[in-house]
């Protein structure tokens, strides 16, 4: 069977739940082509009431056929105008960037980046930047090659969280990131003063985000890991402008109203096609060792609940932990810190789980022994 015809096949095989027919009858399927090195290309009609992940669960589907090479998916409002690659969610307002006339970018591929994953949340305050620090540590004590880079321009906390604040030097025309417990690291915080407030618009967001992609010398990377900032606002649209991003993992609190910020951050990246690997709930229930009470100081179930919205698997429930806070503070990650906490071994699985997930995504991952 050929490539295309095999695409046919597996693109007749998905349903869709609100029309009850498969992709191909429903006419969502136009311009296939098959191209130099099996490069499928077509373009996806999506309506505002079709499930957004469709488009995910298509290029999964291409992605387990043999041979196949990229994978490019136009996604197309039939009702209005193009939802293209990197365009913002219906109903949401256009971004800075977008304001001032900054045209829109085709990303440009980096392979030395490895897999690159946006670790996302729709509000403040949930841990995100906790959960990549961890996820990049745990990454690195694998024998993986780990890069963090903080896109988090408001409140970047990356060099706190790792006990370094050194300026980066610059060599051969390239700044030189920071390593810090076997990571790579980038971050604004490393290049302002502490107290420099970040008043900036879209145009300058870009600037810095592509600065940091282009003209940091990364090396040779498995993983490369964004934290970004709340929100799916400029940081957000500059990144996948700039670089194909692997997937993202979207961070959030069993509380509801985490959920439904976090939802909209996981809708957007549904939106400019980069696919969900999945939720990372944290701050979960703690369970007292001396009693073995439960305490849900953050409600329960809402990433569980998150996750089934947006068709993707639950990564992690990471609990309440004691001094996990007072251990970022003084440049210490809970999985280096307290290895052995609750909330270590829970992180440290989602590294675990995160590289067995990642092999999905069609990046050459290395294959760990033991």
């Amino acid at each position: 069977m050929s490539i295309e015809s095999a695409v046919i096949a597996a693109l007749a095989r998905i349903q869709n739940p609100r029309l009850g027919t498969d992709l191909l009858s429903a006419g969502m399927v136009r311009d296939l082509t098959v191209g130099e090195h099996n490069r499928v290309a077509f373009t996806f009609l999506l309506s505002r009431e079709d499930p957004a992940t469709l488009v995910r669960t298509a290029r999964q589907a291409i992605r387990e056929i043999d041979g196949v090479g990229d994978i490019k998916i136009s996604v197309v409002d039939p009702a209005g105008p193009p939802q293209h690659t990197h365009q913002p969610p219906a109903g949401a307002a256009a971004p800075q960037s977008a304001q001032a006339g900054v045209p829109a970018q085709q990303p440009v591929a980096q392979p030395h980046l490895g897999t690159i994953l946006a670790i996302s949340s729709g509000k403040g305050g949930v841990g995100k930047s906790t959960v990549s620090a961890n996820l990049a540590v745990a990454l690195a004590q694998m024998g993986l090659r780990v890069g963090l880079m903080d896109a988090d321009i408001y409140g970047p906390n990356i060099p706190r969280m790792f006990g370094v604040f050194e300026k980066p030097p610059v060599m051969g025309g390239k700044i030189q990131p920071i390593e810090a417990h076997g990571v790579k690291l980038m971050s604004l915080g490393f290049l302002i003063d502490r107290d420099a407030p970040a008043i900036w618009r879209g145009p300058i967001i870009m600037k810095i985000t592509q600065q940091f992609l282009r003209d940091v010398a990364w090396g040779e990377l498995d993983y490369f890991i964004v934290d970004l900032p709340p929100g799916t606002g400029d940081a957000q649209l500059s990144l996948v402008q700039s670089v194909p991003v692997s997937a993202a993992v979207i961070v959030t609190t069993p509380q509801e109203v985490a959920v439904g910020d976090a939802l909209r951050g996981a809708r957007m990246f549904e939106r400019v096609n980069v696919p969900v690997l999945g939720v990372v709930e944290n701050m979960a229930a703690f369970t007292d060792p001396e009693t073995g009470r439960v305490f849900e100081l953050f409600s329960s179930g809402g990433g569980q609940r998150l996750a089934d919205e947006i068709g993707a698997p639950l990564l992690a429930s990471v609990p309440l932990q004691p001094r996990l806070a007072e251990f970022a503070d003084v440049g210490q990650p809970i999985v280096l810190a307290d290895a052995r906490s609750p909330a270590a071994k829970v992180l440290q699985q989602l590294a675990e789980r995160v590289h067995s997930e990642a092999g999905t995504l069609g990046s050459a991952l290395p294959i760990l022994e033991g």
